[in-house]
């Protein structure tokens, strides 16, 4: 296992400008009562409000502790910074290429004014030349025999990795175990923890050029010879000889266990050794990408109920939160919810409907898409609207 590191040290060239915080240039304000990062929270002190937050790099540490400060003002508990891609390291690994220690620089202010810091980590696509170039025998194939490393689904980024491949598995192991050794970080977040879209987002189709009203082999996973072996092992039958593999329920629950045995059997279990909690962020439409995460062991969960990409309005963001409830539910699980909106498809008005309607869902609070995305107005209808709840 990786040495545990200690990032708490002092402030040094800051990473954080407005467009990722959405505040301009604020004035000088007294700060808020500090949070010893070394004093654990006690248990029913979950955060209410999040927002996820992108790289941003060359501003100043004392920008940053003001804008952290800026961002409590305004009702957020916790920050989902982005500390692995698909395609480098934000802190300083010991195995990961590394685009900048961005978290070492952040950790320390957000700690001071009594923010949560989980790290954000893009889970199952990989594009590290390295990586896709020596190991290959890793990554999801479609039901056409193609792997996504050759004809990746919709994007080039979407090279998934495969959650059943033993070194896929290690892979993305290590990555939650260097994470999670990170003294003052409080939780992890895993995000593209599931397969490609087999059906993507009615309103993204366009985007793509694509019609989709059924499953399509091109974008079906994972048919490489560890999945078929495992399914055919444990259901007497290779995918491939299914009459219609999209209609097979085996078939279909096989994919949805793939990732659950993955999160709660090898990723959750490093997380709590370390001390961490453990969050996602996930699909409302989770069929679509295999991801059962209402069986999953998470202590939070972020649905990211961004309206626009399904022709929806604020009653469906209110509609799904309650259904993820009580999925979770269903299955005997105290997990909060958090209403994930996406605040770069709304006005103040239209930010502050969401917010209600999510609240009306019975969320346990909101998390933000994204930082970036936020201007002053919508940080004002956001306290507003937080403050009522």
């Amino acid at each position: 296992m990786p040495e545990r590191r200690t990032f708490l040290k002092a402030l040094g060239a800051g990473a954080f400008g407005a467009a990722a915080t959405g505040f301009s240039t604020p004035p000088a304000r007294a700060p808020s009562a500090s949070t010893n990062a070394s004093d654990p929270s006690p248990p029913d002190s979950a955060p209410t409000n999040w927002v996820w937050m992108t790289p941003e790099l060359d501003v100043s540490g004392e920008e940053w502790r003001r804008r952290f400060e800026r961002l409590r003002a305004h009702n957020i508990d916790a920050i989902l910074p982005q500390v692995y891609t698909n395609s480098a390291a934000y802190y300083g690994s010991d195995f990961l290429p590394v685009e900048d220690e961005w978290l070492e620089t952040i950790l320390p202010p957000a700690k001071e004014v009594g923010l949560e810091v989980h790290g954000w980590m893009v889970s199952m696509p990989c594009t590290i030349p390295k990586i896709v170039n020596q190991h290959k025998e890793w990554f999801v194939v479609n039901r056409n025999g193609e792997s996504a490393v050759d004809n990746p689904a919709y994007v080039d980024y979407y090279k998934f990795t495969c959650p059943n491949r033993p070194g896929a598995q290690d892979f993305i192991e290590r990555r939650v175990e260097e994470i999670t050794s990170i003294d003052g970080l409080d939780g992890i977040h895993f995000d593209y923890i599931r397969f490609p879209d087999v059906v993507i987002a009615e309103a993204l189709q366009p985007k793509y050029g694509i019609v989709q009203h059924e499953e399509q082999a091109p974008y079906d996973y994972c048919y490489c010879d560890v999945c078929r072996s495992k399914f055919e092992r444990d259901h007497g039958a290779d995918p491939y000889d299914l009459e219609d593999p999209t209609t097979s329920t085996a078939w279909r629950l096989f994919r949805y266990e793939s990732i659950t045995n993955l999160v709660n059997d090898r990723l959750i279990p490093i997380a709590r050794e370390n001390g961490k909690a453990v969050s996602a962020a996930t699909f409302p439409n989770w069929e679509a990408v295999r991801q059962r995460w209402h069986h999953w062991d998470l202590d939070y969960v972020h649905p990211m109920l961004y309206h626009n990409f399904y022709h929806a309005g604020a009653n469906w963001v209110r509609d799904e939160t309650r259904a993820g409830i009580e999925r979770l539910r269903g299955q005997g699980r105290s997990t909060r919810l958090y209403s994930g909106l996406n605040v770069g498809a709304v006005a103040p008005g239209g930010l502050e409907r969401l917010i209600e309607k999510a609240h009306e869902g019975d969320a346990s609070g909101i998390t933000l898409f994204a930082a970036g995305s936020m201007n002053d107005a919508l940080w004002t209808a956001f306290a507003e609207a937080t403050s009522k709840a």
